[in-house]
């Protein structure tokens, strides 16, 4: 299951493969660097591997889990019979669902719809708020100049070191729905409204523009994800540093005055996110650590599991802090500086100003 971000060769140009022209009826945001046109070449010939474009036709509904987010960032209705161009890959969500690309793809197999950003796998469980995954009847897989196409064609190369000195605040938390994105965009904001120019990243999880969308809103100069990286999840990552030291290289072109990376899913999990954190040259790096949980469980688990790798939390905030009583517990018994990014973002956002500062010097 471990992925890689290597363009691996295709021996073989299909033009001998069964290759017809499919109009998709919709372009999941999965794809987006590709830049694909509603009308595919599509061949017969499939592979099964992690990032390659496969086009499908929806068979089943979903009363819960119906809308697709297209390469705009606007989000459509999936319904049956309509004709898809997303990725495959695989998902690890606690509060979603989880899935696997399969051992072989052939066209007429039916496979699910794993996230909202046209994620393509088989379904192995859901979370029990959901209904069942949207079935999908494989077609083919989408071909440029008569080669299968895959995310990682246009992608961020990874990098061993880290050759920059802009500050890094990173965002994780204990899970997804922690509160990491929200923390994230308001650090954004109020760091932009003082004057800084801030870029931001979102260096694991599954592929969505939803997140890096909304940090753009927030002020983010610019934004990139693990996806631009060629990578359709982290899941089965052995590595995720140098992915990130990859993207923080291509953000720090643009000169921004620090760089806010949330990390997707929990410390945690099935996306490699605890491997940020081994990394020497990225937590000197890092002049914010800011940590999300919903309980006081997640907040004493998180301080504990990242001292136990050397790292000290700066900030608590999330659901957990957004009492009174949340905050003071964080506060006289943990040890650590609570901020809720909800009732009190610009103080969370100053807060890590002064780690910044103070990192600078």
């Amino acid at each position: 299951m471990q992925q890689t971000t290597e363009i691996l060769e295709q021996p073989d140009l299909l033009a001998d493969a069964s290759i017809r022209i499919i109009r998709a009826d919709k372009i999941a945001s999965s794809t987006i660097n590709l830049e694909l046109d509603h009308e595919l070449d599509v061949t017969s010939r499939c592979e099964a591997r992690a990032g390659n474009v496969a086009v499908v036709r929806t068979l089943t509904d979903n009363a819960t889990y119906n809308t697709l987010e297209l390469t705009t960032g606007r989000m459509a209705k999936i319904n049956p019979g309509d004709i898809i161009a997303g990725v495959l890959g695989y998902r690890r969500a606690l509060k979603g669902f989880v899935g696997d690309v399969p051992a072989t793809v052939e066209v007429g197999d039916r496979l699910h719809l794993l996230n909202l950003g046209g994620l393509i796998g088989r379904c192995l469980g859901h979370h029990h708020s959901f209904n069942n995954a949207i079935e999908v009847e494989v077609l083919g897989m989408a071909v440029r100049e008569g080669r299968i196409l895959n995310i990682a064609e246009r992608a961020i190369a990874p990098r061993d070191s880290l050759d920059v000195t802009v500050p890094l605040i990173l965002v994780a938390g204990t899970c997804m729905n922690s509160g990491k994105t929200y923390a994230a965009t308001e650090i954004i904001k109020h760091l932009t409204r003082a004057g800084l120019r801030v870029s931001a990243a979102k260096i694991a999880g599954v592929a969505c523009l939803r997140d890096t969308l909304n940090m753009q809103d927030h002020g983010a100069v610019e934004t990139r994800s693990f996806l631009d990286c060629g990578l359709p999840s982290t899941v089965g990552l052995a590595d995720l540093a140098p992915v990130s030291k990859g993207i923080i290289a291509k953000l720090s072109e643009s000169n921004p005055d620090c760089v806010v990376i949330e990390l997707g899913d929990g410390i945690l999990g099935g996306y490699a996110v605890e491997t940020v954190f081994d990394d020497e040259q990225l937590m000197r790096a890092t002049a914010a650590m800011v940590f999300c949980a919903g309980d006081f469980v997640g907040a004493w688990g998180g301080r504990e599991l990242l001292a136990a790798r050397g790292v000290r939390i700066d900030v608590v905030s999330g659901p957990v802090t957004d009492s009174r009583m949340g905050a003071d517990y964080v506060e006289t018994e943990l040890g650590l500086t609570a901020a809720n990014a909800l009732n009190d973002g610009e103080r969370l956002a100053a807060l890590v100003k002064e780690r910044i500062d103070r990192w600078s010097k």
